[in-house]
């Protein structure tokens, strides 16, 4: 799948297949969350992949925005370094090309984060000098999910050319 068509067609993914991800693609995410791009080339990250069930259950716990974490075949939960203040932007990003890989390759994933995540910085015993930024569920879906059906505003609502107001296209 060229790149524009995974951007195009990825759809978030909150059911998955009792399959486990080959050993190959989950180290393809992961590789590409390591080759993304970083501020300074500071690469203030660090990924822990998840794969045994009784802490993926714990996770889907723990997560509150992703129960579903619960299901999923495995979860990278990614860590960023405090001091860092470009730490969320870049993690933010190896995060999306995580989700693009995966996608690539037929794997379904979705976004959780921001609540619950110091109960899984404990629990993964992760150090004091990280924040755990999200934990990314993968997984394949359970039915097909509408490949390119999105809802998104109009291009011309949301791009401006120039400056704000005038018309991109």
């Amino acid at each position: 799948m060229d790149v524009f068509d995974a951007i195009r067609t990825l759809l978030a993914v909150r059911q998955y297949r009792d399959r486990p991800v080959p050993d190959a693609t989950v180290e393809r995410i992961v590789e590409a969350a390591r080759l993304t791009g970083s501020a300074m080339n500071a690469q203030p990250w660090h990924f822990i992949v998840v794969r045994e069930r009784e802490t993926l259950r714990q996770l889907g716990r723990l997560a509150r925005s992703g129960p579903y974490v619960a299901e999923a075949a495995l979860a990278v939960v990614v860590a960023i370094d405090k001091d860092s203040r470009f730490a969320l932007s870049d993690a933010s990003r190896a995060i999306q090309s995580m989700m693009l890989a995966a996608w690539a390759d037929g794997v379904g994933s979705n976004w959780v984060g921001f609540t619950g995540m110091n109960e899984v910085k404990a629990l993964l015993g992760v150090p004091a000098s990280l924040d755990v930024a999200a934990v990314v569920p993968f997984g394949y879906p359970t039915r097909a999910v509408g490949r390119g059906r999105k809802q998104r505003k109009p291009l011309r609502e949301i791009a401006h050319r120039e400056r704000y107001g005038q018309p991109f296209a």
